[in-house]
């Protein structure tokens, strides 16, 4: 292509082969001139020497634009898997935790981690072929969750990230074949203090997680003389607040104090977890442990988004809001502990409501000061020489007939109430059980039957209780009524005796009666007993066991089969050897219902549409087989391919040609 530039014109001459020389420079300037030739009107002919005249002033001035990308010569980028590329997202978004992803039936760890973690929990090594190379990978079935959580939080220290599976809804999913049908997105970050309904959780303990807010500056961590004066002083006139929350039952408490009295307030409480605000991190993991007494407490720093202002802010955490004549009560410094610990909460349950009681202030007037050195003297709760709960007085007197008793009484043993009306009451209450045999022995009766209600009804909170938890709660709420009734035949009985002049009053026993509200939560426990077929979930659990049994099976052949260099079953396909499971799938009278269909008109409506689809479905079957002539063609369903006719023998279709 020749080019000429002339006064106030260009012309472009195109020889009458059609080519010219594929260049850069020339490609470019072809391409800046085609649009001003085209919109003069005139028309390029191939094969035709052609001559063109524009004006100079209707070229593109300055730098011409690069040439467009040649996709032709662009490889494709490589990347790991959707699921790999999930999870690495997700370790690099929480640095400080140990990431478990849900996949399948399995939690995973991948990439450093495997290193790092798997040895200290026993977990074997494997790897994952990617077109980025081998990935190391580790992983257990997802029944074991509990178990791995112990050993990673409660052993090793370690925050866990659960990323779970979500399934993406239909107008989200790509048509490509292959294309990622899950979103692995975690859903909580689990600490020593923020365990919930945790099998490993010591039910006759509370697991409390504790906030201290510090008044003013701290030490430095060095050049500082604890035993002189002015840093006594310093202890004494430093205010701290401190709250302190168990989310297994959902217990909320503050408490002012000083740095004085700082390490005795934190033996009693006894937390799994100690949270401080961010600021204070430049203090050193060392100065606040001596600050709180150097028990080798599990320390997390967090800094909240919004700083609460008011005990209001709190309302939305709460089972209900705090009483307005409540809330001036509440300190600066314990607003500031408990907007942390909340936060904290907040942050590590992600998108987990939960609810806890409104929150109870301790005063230093209502219950007796055992210090640090007092209460380890005295062997309440572990003995002097190794630390161990055997032989401590807790142990002791510890004869209570249910848990959440034996947390009360642990309690109340290194918190002794000052209280004279509240002691009175409670030396009553034991004097009239000593003496009443029959009364305590029923009464014993009917609290074994009870359960852990103050944990069972969390559960429910973050959306986690099972058909048992709520037939465990209707049965607690029944006994409760009978206990009621106890209760009361016992009064009338000592009153028609003319009894009560001559020991005591029995008011403490009404006192106990009035606080057993049971009309709403009776007839809560009628539609529950109502709703529920037990023997449906009977017979869950027998099929909920064996199929643990199998995944079991399948887990040691497995690890057998790489012992001895095999290649070794898929645990993922395992469901081909559930015969029996697989075929309850479009089987529906072999369904297990938990809920009676005639719990409620909804639920009874719906089972009989489900009824005339089934049968919808055994007539189009039917139809199917007749027009194909193919005998075992059923209609099936699976999330990767939807609605699809299934054939056992492809040559049912082929027919004699």
């Amino acid at each position: 292509m020749n080019v000429h530039v002339l006064k106030g014109a260009c012309k472009v001459i195109v020889p009458a082969s059609g080519c010219w020389t594929h260049s850069p420079l020339s490609t470019r300037i072809f391409w800046s001139l085609l649009p001003s030739c085209a919109a003069s009107g005139r028309v390029w002919q191939r094969g035709v020497k052609t001559r063109t005249v524009v004006k100079a002033s209707t070229l593109p001035q300055g730098v011409l634009p690069p040439l467009p990308p040649d996709e032709s010569d662009k490889a494709p980028a490589k990347a790991y898997p959707t699921m790999l590329q999930q999870h690495l997202n997700n370790v690099r978004k929480f640095k400080d935790c140990v990431v478990l992803t849900r996949v399948g039936d399995f939690y995973e760890m991948y990439f450093d981690q495997v290193e790092q973690y798997a040895p200290l929990v026993n977990l074997k090594k494997a790897k994952k072929a990617t077109v980025l190379g081998d990935v190391a990978m580790a992983g257990f079935q997802y029944t074991q969750l509990d178990r791995y959580l112990k050993m990673f939080v409660q052993d090793l220290g370690k925050q866990v990230a659960i990323s779970e599976q979500i399934r993406l809804p239909d107008s989200e999913r790509s048509t490509k074949a292959g294309a990622p049908m899950y979103e692995r997105k975690v859903i909580r970050v689990i600490t020593a203090g923020t365990l919930i309904d945790e099998s490993f959780m010591d039910p006759y303990e509370n697991n409390y997680l504790l906030a201290v807010h510090v008044e003013g500056a701290l030490p430095a961590a060095s050049g500082t003389d604890v035993r002189s004066e002015a840093y006594e002083r310093y202890k004494r006139t430093t205010k701290v607040g401190l709250s302190w929350v168990d989310l297994s039952s959902g217990n909320f408490f503050t408490q002012s104090s000083d740095l004085a009295t700082l390490p005795s307030l934190v033996a009693r409480i006894s937390p799994r977890e100690v949270i401080f605000a961010a600021t204070t991190e430049s203090a050193g993991h060392t100065q606040l442990q001596k600050m709180l007494g150097d028990g080798g407490y599990s320390i997390h720093f967090h800094s909240p988004a919004l700083p609460a202002d008011s005990v209001r802010d709190w309302t939305p955490m709460l089972e209900q809001a705090v009483k307005e004549k409540d809330i001036e009560a509440f300190m600066t410094m314990e607003i500031a502990a408990g907007s942390l610990v909340l936060a904290y909460i907040k942050d590590k349950l992600r998108d987990t409501m939960i609810r806890l009681q409104p929150p109870v202030r301790k005063l230093d007037e209502e219950y007796m000061s055992i210090d640090k050195q007092s209460l380890r003297g005295l062997e309440i709760r572990s003995t002097l020489r190794d630390g161990a709960f055997q032989g401590s007085l807790l142990h002791a007197v510890r004869y209570t007939v249910t848990k959440s008793g034996a947390r009360l009484l642990s309690q109340r043993l290194v918190s002794p109430s000052t209280s004279l009306s509240v002691i009175n009451n409670r030396l009553d209450l034991v004097q009239e059980m000593l003496g009443q045999v029959a009364l305590r022995e029923d009464v014993m009766a009917l609290l074994r039957r009870t359960a852990d209600t103050l944990r069972l009804v969390q559960r429910f909170a973050i959306g986690k209780g099972s058909p048992d938890d709520l037939l465990d709660l209707a049965r607690t709420i029944n006994v409760m009524g009978r206990m009621t009734e106890v209760l009361h035949e016992h009064i009338i009985a000592n009153q028609d005796r003319q009894m009560v002049s001559q020991r005591m009053e029995l008011g403490f026993l009404w006192d106990i009666i009035g606080r057993l509200d049971l009309q709403g939560p009776a007839k809560v426990a009628k539609v529950i007993q109502e709703a529920i077929d037990e023997e449906g979930l009977d017979r869950q659990h027998v099929a909920e066991a064996e199929g643990q049994e199998e995944a079991e099976e399948m887990a040691e052949e497995v690890e057998s089969a790489d012992a001895a260099g095999e290649v070794g079953p898929k645990l993922a396909r395992r469901a081909s050897r559930a015969k029996s499971a697989a075929a309850s799938v479009d089987n529906r009278a072999d369904d297990i219902w938990i809920m009676r269909k005639s719990a409620s008109t909804t639920l009874e409506r719906a089972h009989g549409d489900l009824s005339k689809l089934m049968q919808l479905k055994s007539d189009l079957e039917q139809d199917l087989r007749k027009q194909l002539e193919a005998q075992s063609l059923t209609l099936k369903w699976s999330a990767q391919l939807g609605h699809f006719c299934h054939v056992e023998c492809l040559e049912e279709l082929q027919g004699d040609a």
